[in-house]
């Protein structure tokens, strides 16, 4: 299932219960953090191979937390009119001009300090 598919997935799932009267772009980012911080939950006060053993234990909530996280992207780039693939597309490009491979390989470094 494609991005355009998923997004209509989520509008549908939202207009027939009527929450779009809700979703005005600060509510939903909002949201979208809110879910962010639950994701976070998964790893609070876990490290190493502790947190690993968590993760695959409890990858099918992780993974329903990813998806609550999915659903706000969705509609909010969909209610902006944003093209999600293109604004990817564009990021990834110029992430890899901001990090160029024999500078950044290996590193933890934000680009303005390679």
């Amino acid at each position: 299932m494609g991005l355009e598919a998923l997004t209509a997935r989520a509008n549908a799932i939202r207009d027939a219960r009527d929450w779009r009267q809700f979703h005005n772009p600060k509510d939903v980012m909002l949201s979208l953090c809110l879910e962010a911080a639950e994701l976070l939950e998964h790893a609070q006060w876990r490290n190493g191979d502790d947190l690993k053993a968590y993760l695959a234990e409890h990858r099918d909530e992780v993974g329903e937390e990813l998806a609550d996280i999915l659903y706000w992207v969705l509609v909010l780039s969909d209610d902006l009119g944003i093209d999600l693939e293109d604004a990817f597309r564009r990021k990834m490009d110029l992430n890899e001009q901001r990090y160029p491979v024999d500078k950044a390989r290996g590193k933890a470094t934000k680009y303005d300090k390679l």
